[in-house]
């Protein structure tokens, strides 16, 4: 049974970081894309960075670009996500994902691509 995890999240002043964690288990974790996504109250979720099957290539929303960095540790069967330079818009719960297959810019950061999800972690950015 896959299982995802996620923590790290919390509460930070504009300008600040975080590192969120999503821990694994139940699959063969290097065969799998892993994305990061993000709600926002009233707001559909949205794709935030995605990892390819075994770490390689990277994607990014460009509205994270250059601010957050999506990386994984197979040894451990996690995925980070370092958020530097938090802004108020960043405000959001945010959900770790995992799919078989997810090839291209959209796929890898489009919802629908992805089976399995976590229960999300809550993100919240003061001004």
């Amino acid at each position: 049974q896959v299982q995802l995890v996620e923590s790290g999240g919390g509460s930070v002043q504009a300008g600040g970081s975080l590192r969120l964690s999503c821990a694994a288990s139940g699959y063969t974790y290097r065969t799998y894309w892993m994305g990061w996504f993000r709600q926002a109250p009233g707001k559909e979720r949205e794709g935030v960075a995605a990892i390819a099957a075994g770490g390689g290539r990277t994607y990014y929303a460009d509205s994270v670009k250059g601010r957050f960095t999506i990386s994984q540790d197979n040894a451990k069967n996690t995925l980070y996500l370092q958020m530097n330079s938090l802004k108020p818009e960043d405000t959001a719960v945010y959900y770790c994902a995992a799919s078989a297959y997810a090839g291209g810019w959209y796929a890898a950061l489009h919802t629908g691509t992805y089976k399995y999800w976590g229960q999300g972690t809550q993100v919240t950015v003061s001004s």
